[in-house]
């Protein structure tokens, strides 16, 4: 059986080549730091540490944007809590004055519909990501993980919407593996992971599977393994397995600059 040491990383080898991936893509746009949106969860958590490390806190900008009676206290006071031991101070940004004025002129608007409503929150937080870079000529990082990626759990022009993906060819599995390394703290590593679009969203909900598993799919599915032979090995549901290959295939479109008609 497949086990997670054998997609395990040597943090102490990628922390270097993620600090210089960030320095070098910095000084080639000619931009003077960057921007990190921090949401009190793992992902955002280890961008913005190693982001630090690479600029220096004088260099970045972390922004948390929370929704008014959705946004738990406990990952304000989280992000608050490592932007302190970074020696970084949080902008805050309140989405709720704006998102409550989209929501009064969609005119098809429906608070019931979860996902396309949590959406418009994410796309609003890359708004107000990019006004800052605007105006402070920094670049956006990206927080997405390579699983995310793949199965398509991000929102296009939203968390997808970034200049920089510094963690984007890691599994979740070792992104938590760095978070132990740069001793981020323990409430973020031990936090279930949310996109935070309703009260009680986590990702292992939506997507019908612990994150693991879900890295072992992907990674067995990258070494050419067919769903059957993927489920027998993981010892999971065939249906498990068909789910997530299935995600990876339907958001191909998310992963990909917008196709162009070919006519000259």
């Amino acid at each position: 059986m497949t086990s997670l040491t054998e997609i395990s990383i040597n943090c102490q080898e990628i922390e270097p080549k993620i600090i210089q991936f960030i320095q070098d893509n910095i000084k080639k746009a000619h931009l003077k730091g960057a921007i990190v949106s921090a949401s009190g969860g793992i992902d955002s958590a280890v961008t913005l540490h190693l982001t630090v490390k690479a600029l220096g806190p004088e260099n970045v900008t972390v922004i948390t944007m929370p929704e008014r009676d959705v946004t738990p206290e406990r990952d304000i006071m989280d992000v608050m809590l490592h932007c302190k031991q970074l020696n970084l101070t949080c902008n805050t940004a309140d989405i709720t004055p704006m998102l409550r004025v989209m929501q009064q002129n969609l005119t098809n608007y429906d608070p019931q519909e979860k996902i396309s409503s949590g959406n418009i929150r994410s796309r609003l937080r890359m708004i107000i990501a990019y006004h800052y870079a605007n105006v402070e000529h920094k670049m956006v990082m990206g927080t997405s993980n390579k699983t995310e990626l793949l199965t398509g759990f991000f929102t296009k022009y939203g968390d997808g919407g970034v200049d920089l993906m510094p963690l984007a060819d890691l599994y979740k599995y070792n992104i938590r593996q760095l978070a132990k390394y740069l001793e981020i703290p323990q409430n973020i590593i031990d936090k279930a992971p949310s996109p935070g679009f309703y009260k009680g969203h986590t990702d292992e909900k939506e997507l019908g599977c612990d994150y693991d598993t879900i890295d072992l799919i992907i990674y067995l599915w990258e070494k050419g393994y067919i769903n059957s032979e993927i489920a027998k090995n993981l010892g999971k549901p065939v249906e498990i397995v068909d789910s997530i290959l299935w995600r990876i295939k339907a958001n191909e479109h998310k992963r990909r600059l917008p196709l162009i008609l070919r006519l000259s």
